[in-house]
């Protein structure tokens, strides 16, 4: 059976920040790959380390302990390219972009104006835990959503699933050594798209790492999904699913395999920008 709603995936009343200009944006699983959607960094190490005396000193107690450096900057070294300012940066972007993939749902995407600005507000909303359900309308699957019963209970439909291919396989063709030199490239101009969204603009390392370990976080799942009425569409019926932050029932919505598919590339690019494995939730 179909229905019109996929669960509360479009729901309007799902919080979001401000949308910019055009609705149209790559989800944010993607731009983060790009996904590009999308911590404070990574790598820990401690700077200007001052050489042990040659004297004993008393041991130092946890009160006077020197406090933890500040973690490094994501990223590797940018790109030489100089990138204009956020309303001139389109074109810059795409030919950027189309490095990272050739796959349509990337090309979808490009189509789009204001691509830094719905990367980053993606990128704070799955931070947040929320769906960006505002900057995903232009790739919304075009079949509907479809439920069906097995043991007088209704499931998700598994044919439901493959609408969500083409945002899986988009981000599986990332190269994720590509995407973290990318986010290096383009972060200054980043960082002017989240303070216009009331953020800090140094903020954006740590949303970016925020967003990827929501995602990594969301439990894994197995067929039959069963389902329960929630106003015009439906919701989980297991409590502790229906309980998840929305950014992760939505990568639940797209399937088992999608979602492992997912999970995996942004693995891999969680590590290339320089976020330690012992950061991320475990495989």
């Amino acid at each position: 059976m179909a229905v019109d709603d996929d669960l509360d995936l479009y729901d309007s009343s799902s919080p979001t920040l401000p949308s910019p200009r055009s609705p149209s944006f790559v989800p944010a699983l993607v731009a983060l790959g790009l996904v590009a959607l999308g911590g404070g960094a990574a790598l820990w190490f401690y700077l200007h380390r001052t050489p042990a005396p040659a004297i004993v000193q008393p041991a130092v107690t946890p009160s006077a302990a020197a406090p933890a450096p500040p973690p490094a900057a994501l990223g590797t070294r940018p790109e030489a390219v100089e990138v204009p300012p956020l309303d001139a940066s389109d074109g810059v972007v795409r030919d950027l972009v189309r490095r990272l993939s050739a796959h349509p749902v990337v090309g979808a995407w490009l189509a789009g104006d204001g691509l830094l600005r719905h990367f980053a507000a993606a990128v704070e909303n799955v931070a947040a835990g929320q769906a960006p359900t505002i900057h995903v309308q232009a790739l919304r699957p075009s079949d509907p959503f479809r439920v069906t019963t097995q043991g007088g209970k209704t499931v998700i439909d598994p044919r439901s699933y493959s609408r969500y291919n083409g945002i899986a396989e988009a981000l599986d063709s990332v190269d994720a050594e590509t995407a973290a030199r990318l986010y290096s490239t383009l972060k200054p101009r980043l960082g002017d798209a989240v303070a216009e969204l009331g953020q800090a603009p140094g903020s954006l390392d740590a949303s970016l790492e925020r967003a990827i370990v929501t995602v990594l976080q969301t439990p894994a799942v197995s067929d039959p999904v069963v389902l329960t009425p929630k106003g015009i569409g439906y919701g989980f019926a297991d409590p502790r699913l229906e309980s998840l932050p929305a950014a992760q029932k939505q990568l639940l919505r797209m399937g088992p395999t999608n979602a492992r598919r997912i999970q995996a590339s942004l693995r891999r690019i969680a590590l290339a920008l320089g976020i330690p494995a012992a950061r991320l939730p475990p495989p």
